[in-house]
């Protein structure tokens, strides 16, 4: 009987992982990710490698986002208005952020130029301590938010920010929409297109 019992435990729990894995991951619609991220729906979350630019009639408003970054100083999305940005959710404990990290800082620098700015969010690390040696680490330039309770994350719809999948990474067009929406660490050829396809968008 007991044996049952944890068989059909196991079961529901790997059911439960997969059932996860593939809200966090997939959006869970299935779809092929052509012309929207979700294959069709207003937007949902995709793996870098399936990630796709949402259609501007599409695209909903990012919400509204300040306080104070690593340092104390105050920043936030408004004063980024008129510029492609690029909102990536990190925290110093995670493997994944630490992997991605060197091509975010490299493409912040060289899509400057193009009008795209960088902009973190720090979640879950309580010292700030730990996330500034995590900046000076990797040489980030761009500013984060500094988020360890995830109240900011809770301010985007869960379709398109899950606070539970760190990293994440939203690319917010010039009238502050969001364009993309992509779970999971990222790499500088899969993001480069998605921002060269913003840049090249009227404002």
């Amino acid at each position: 009987m007991r044996r049952a019992v944890r068989a059909t435990a196991a079961g529901l729990a790997v059911a439960a992982g997969c059932f996860l894995a593939g809200v966090l991951t997939d959006g869970g619609d299935g779809g092929d990710g052509a012309g929207t991220p979700d294959g069709g729906r207003a937007g949902s979350v995709r793996t870098a490698d399936r990630a796709a630019v949402v259609d501007p009639a599409a695209r909903q408003n990012a919400p509204v986002l300040a306080g104070e970054d690593l340092d104390g100083k105050h920043v936030g999305l408004d004063g980024l208005r008129g510029h492609v940005v690029v909102l990536n959710v990190w925290g110093s404990w995670c493997g994944p952020c630490r992997a991605e990290a060197d091509d975010l800082e490299r493409l912040s620098r060289q899509t400057r130029a193009d009008g795209v700015r960088f902009l973190g969010i720090n979640t879950r690390d309580r010292d700030r301590a730990a996330a500034r040696s995590f900046v000076r680490a990797h040489d980030v330039t761009f500013p984060s938010l500094h988020d360890p309770e995830g109240e900011l994350l809770l301010r985007f719809p869960p379709a398109l920010l899950n606070p539970q999948a760190v990293p994440s990474t939203l690319v917010i067009d010039r009238r502050g929409r969001i364009a993309a929406a992509i779970g999971g660490a990222v790499t500088d050829e899969q993001l480069r297109p998605l921002l060269a396809r913003l840049v090249e968008e009227p404002s």
